[in-house]
């Protein structure tokens, strides 16, 4: 590195914005497009059953009407980094949120059950760039000093996002008289609960308006003076911004771009650490996460829980997934992500084992026997708090971090792909699984859980405390 890359580097580090909150303003403006993805994600959990009654749909097609928004994710994260190389940041933020604007309309006006699948895939691109873009632009922008704390906006904001869908499809369900397909000003409730996310989407487009473009990308197309005034209003005026920008610029201009043909290699195709990336990505799927966000009611009230009530549990799961979120926060720089995994595994097991203990046994007039509906109640929320602080956050740090430099780009990108691909597995089976046999259903994650632990163990390297350049 040179001297005034050095200089730079030194220069950033210690850098203090003058109006930290305006800081911290841009950081939540763009994080707001991790609460569309949280929101997104989730809010179809409170319309499953009423488009099952609506288009008299079996169990199949219902789960690929409900997983389809998924490829439109894979192929939104897959572009996102290209396109902000090419137009900017800030216009793919503003693209993102008229998609989820389009989607939300849509999705609440639907004409067909493969219309609602259109506009599903529709946000599902959408919520594809939000992951990308957010994360990305926030690292870019936020002072080296604050860009941990500032860089977990994100995933809060996903948190934040879930939880608060489902306490709007629970308020809505209570309008419209606990009856998914009650009326509520002209429509039926499911279709309010998903045209409501007009409201964020509106709301992240006209934030996009008011922050700034990243520094980075202003270089990267010439515009070095507008990019100086921009790292004076987030770094401050101590901070030698001449050094700063020659900085970027030789970071930029020594950036090794990895390509698909730099993960070949090894006995199976790719090289070893690039299967472990798949298989973290792989086993945080496979444990069923996503059932309790997509399908939480449905299977409360497959169990005999009245919908109102159903509605409410989802939302409390939600409440923990935050709670655990922010424990994952505190504790993966101080006790280690490896420790946080294994933790989570066996939390998770556990919570899993004890769902399908209590799934297991037959229905008494339509609802689970008192113990075992309270067991299968608290198991699922067990297993969520420890997804949520261990698997939830440290496999994201774990890619970040585990790749080589000259891999890193390209093998973040399968070992994402992996896990979009994981998510609509699990989230195009379960309908299916469910209808054939819940526990076994969720013995099928329980054993993944397990598995995950001498997976870990095994393959997995702590990462906590060594520099990106030791990952080599």
């Amino acid at each position: 590195m040179t001297s005034t890359a050095q200089s730079a580097k030194s220069g950033a580090g210690t850098a203090h914005p003058d109006h930290l909150g305006h800081v911290v303003f841009i950081a939540a403006a763009a994080a707001m497009g991790g609460f569309l993805f949280g929101y997104d994600s989730s809010v179809i959990n409170g319309a499953v059953e009423a488009v099952r009654d609506r288009y008299d749909v079996g169990s199949a097609a219902l789960a690929q009407v409900i997983a389809i928004a998924l490829i439109g994710c894979a192929v939104g994260a897959a572009t996102a980094g290209r396109m902000a190389d090419r137009i900017g940041r800030i216009r793919c933020m503003q693209i993102s949120a008229a998609l989820f604007t389009v989607s939300a309309v849509g999705s609440a006006l639907p004409f067909s059950l493969w219309d609602l699948a259109l506009w599903r895939v529709v946000g599902g691109f959408a919520i594809g760039m939000a992951s990308v873009i957010g994360p990305a632009y926030i690292a870019e922008v936020a002072p080296p000093a604050y860009r941990g704390r500032l860089g977990s906006f994100q995933q809060a904001a996903i948190v934040i996002g879930i939880a608060v869908s489902q306490l709007v499809n629970w308020g809505l369900l209570n309008a419209a008289g606990g009856d998914q397909r009650g009326r509520i000003m002209g429509l039926e409730a499911w279709q309010v609960m998903l045209g409501v996310m007009v409201v964020p989407a509106v709301l992240y487009g006209l934030l996009s308006f008011a922050i700034p473009e990243s520094p980075r990308f202003l270089i990267s197309v010439g515009k070095r003076e507008r990019a100086r005034e921009i790292l004076m209003e987030v770094e401050g005026k101590d901070v030698d911004l001449d050094a700063r920008i020659a900085g970027i610029e030789h970071a930029m201009n020594s950036e090794h771009r990895s390509s698909f043909k730099d993960l070949l290699g090894g006995s199976f195709f790719f090289k070893p650490i690039v299967w472990i990336g798949i298989g973290l990505s792989v086993f945080q799927q496979f444990v069923g996460i996503n059932v309790a966000f997509y399908y939480s009611s449905t299977l409360w009230q497959s169990v005999g829980v009245d919908p109102t009530d159903s509605f409410f549990y989802s939302f409390t799961t939600s409440i923990i997934n935050i709670l655990g979120t922010v424990i994952a926060m505190i504790f993966v720089d101080r006790v280690g992500r490896r420790p946080l995994a294994l933790i989570g595994s066996v939390g998770m097991a556990i919570g899993l084992a004890l769902e399908a203990w209590a799934f297991s046994f037959d229905l008494v007039d339509g609802k689970l026997p008192a113990t075992q509906g309270w067991v299968a109640l608290i198991a699922a929320h067990v297993f969520v708090l420890f997804f949520a602080l261990s698997w939830g956050v440290v496999v994201w740090v774990f890619l970040g971090e585990m790749f080589p430099n000259k891999l890193r780009a390209a093998a973040l990108g399968v070992a994402a792909a992996a896990q979009w691909i994981a998510n609509w597995a699990i989230t195009a089976s379960f309908p299916s699984l469910a209808d054939w046999n819940l526990s076994a259903t969720y013995v099928i994650y329980t054993v993944f859980a397990a598995l995950s632990i001498p997976f870990v163990l095994r393959y997995v390297k702590e990462t906590k405390g060594k520099t990106l350049e030791e990952m080599g």
